[in-house]
């Protein structure tokens, strides 16, 4: 009964608004000096009368937020701009990448926090960017923001054949899983088809994106290749085409002056940090005849699984079980040199030359890894490496570092240490000499020199030669490694 009696009144009050207006408007002594009094006539057919519900709706104008340059971390506090991948007026998502910047350890994708429009950009190319001050000018959306979920309008499905331009300006649905694996890629989730229900991203559609734009590995597929009939038409030869030509170098035979950038900055400062640590070397030659023969075998069981297998992998696990019978090679010393602190994961470094100069991004954990695993890892690392997209977190937390300088050139090396590590390993490149086998007959070998360096301070001749021994073994008689391995 309670909730009829709002009607009720509403539809009393409507009845006598005729008579209220008109009781009014005879008493205004204005109007009572224009003349007689007027007459109004207000029908109110109620039967014609379309009733209609009502909703709140947010329709609050947009606010323009600051999107500030948060700490990156490891005591960085300023980066160069590197690229913008948005220009004002450009609408961006959540997580979707706004600008890459680059540190003196790393390159990092920023992504936005906010959905909105871009308003202004701080900064050009190249410019030198401070932590806790504004990136861009975001103007959000709060009707977007604020609507409730059920009001929320489902798009389409999408299917495969539609372009971006189709599907830009349309809100993207994924899970936060998969919007991590995109960030943590540097992929716009509005470039992404989503092949999910109603157009939902899935891990699937970005692995799929990422193999596209870099290049990644992904599982082997058998692809089935037509065979030809007769109604096949024969193939066109294509012409041969000449080869560009070279462009000349121009000399202007004038010296210039550049600034360092942010990976040259590092070098200087870790190299000047590893010129005072008293370098120990040693060196020493590996037969991998066994281990030549063993990879043969084991490349194209490798490929048909997706993944490329370099004899990298063997040396890195070799290294780690090394490790396990010395730690101490695994660790690392304070500044004052007064504390040790044996790391528990084998987090194993590779130098590695890209565009942007010589990183040494680590494969965590190598410990609990197989070979193969490990190989699936440096197919990664060395997927984002060509594309320059390592990140901090491939960079940084290594615990011992191989560097494959044989892959270019050259046997012997003299390697330095990478601070806070006490040990680094140089592999020269293989070669095929004769040696004389256990009958002291000449065979053919292939043989590949180490070196090493170790921090004198607190690891000895005795204990690296030791360690070179043993991994030297594992390489050798690959076998043996079946014996260690968890």
């Amino acid at each position: 009964m309670a909730a009829v009696t709002p009607v009720r009144c509403s539809l009393t009050i409507l009845r006598r608004l005729p008579w209220v207006v008109s009781h009014r408007l005879q008493q205004c002594p204005r109007l009572q000096a224009l003349g007689p009094t007027p007459v109004f006539h207000i029908s109110i057919p109620f039967t014609s009368v379309h009733w209609r519900g009502f909703r709140c709706s947010y329709v609050a104008s947009g606010q323009v937020l600051s999107f500030r340059l948060s700490d990156i971390g490891e005591g960085i506090m300023e980066v160069t701009v590197k690229e913008w991948y948005v220009k004002e007026g450009d609408r961006v998502s959540q997580f979707d990448s706004i600008c890459e910047v680059q540190s003196d350890k790393a390159s990092v994708t920023i992504t936005s926090r906010y959905d909105g429009v871009i308003r202004k950009l701080y900064y050009d190319v190249d410019a030198i960017a401070h932590v806790g001050s504004p990136l861009v000018d975001i103007e959000t959306d709060k009707a977007l923001e604020g609507a409730p979920e059920e009001d929320v309008v489902e798009t389409p499905a999408i299917s495969h054949e539609q372009s971006h331009q189709e599907i830009e300006g349309q809100k993207t649905q994924a899970t936060p899983a998969v919007r991590r694996l995109a960030m943590e890629n540097n992929i716009k989730l509005s470039e992404v088809v989503g092949t999910g229900k109603d157009g939902r991203i899935l891990k699937e559609d970005i692995i799929s994106f990422l193999a596209k734009q870099t290049g990644a590995i992904l599982p082997y597929e058998v692809q089935k290749t037509p065979s030809p009939t007769e109604d096949t038409p024969p193939k066109e030869k294509t012409p041969i085409m000449a080869p560009p030509a070279i462009p000349r170098p121009v000399f202007t035979w004038k010296d210039r002056t550049e600034p360092l950038n942010g990976f040259q900055k590092a070098m200087v400062k870790t190299m000047t940090a590893a010129l005072k640590i008293p370098h120990f070397g040693y060196c020493d030659e590996v037969d991998l005849t066994q281990l030549v023969q063993l990879r043969s075998e084991l490349k194209d069981l490798a490929e048909s699984r997706g993944v490329k297998l370099s004899y990298m992998p063997f040396f890195i696990k070799a290294a780690s079980l090394g490790l396990l019978q010395f730690p101490i090679l695994n660790a690392s010393v304070d500044e004052g040199c007064q504390n040790i602190t044996f790391k528990a994961s084998h987090n194993i470094g590779l130098a590695m030359d890209t565009p942007q100069g010589l990183l040494v991004p680590n494969v965590k954990s190598v410990q609990a890894l197989s070979v193969f695993d490990i190989a699936v890892e440096l197919n990664r690392l060395q997927a984002l490496g060509s594309a320059g997209q390592l990140g901090t977190a491939d960079l940084t937390g290594g615990t011992f570092t191989l560097s494959n300088i044989g892959s270019i050139g050259g046997t012997y090396a003299k390697p330095v240490i990478l601070p806070p590590e006490v040990a680094i390993g140089a592999l020269g490149k293989i070669q095929v000499l004769p040696r004389f086998n256990s009958c002291d007959k000449v065979m053919k070998a292939y043989i590949m020199n180490v070196s090493w360096s170790a921090d004198h301070r607190i690891i000895d001749g005795a204990t690296m030669s030791r360690f070179s021994n043993l991994w030297r073994s594992y390489l050798e008689n690959p076998a043996s490694m079946v014996l260690d391995l968890k």
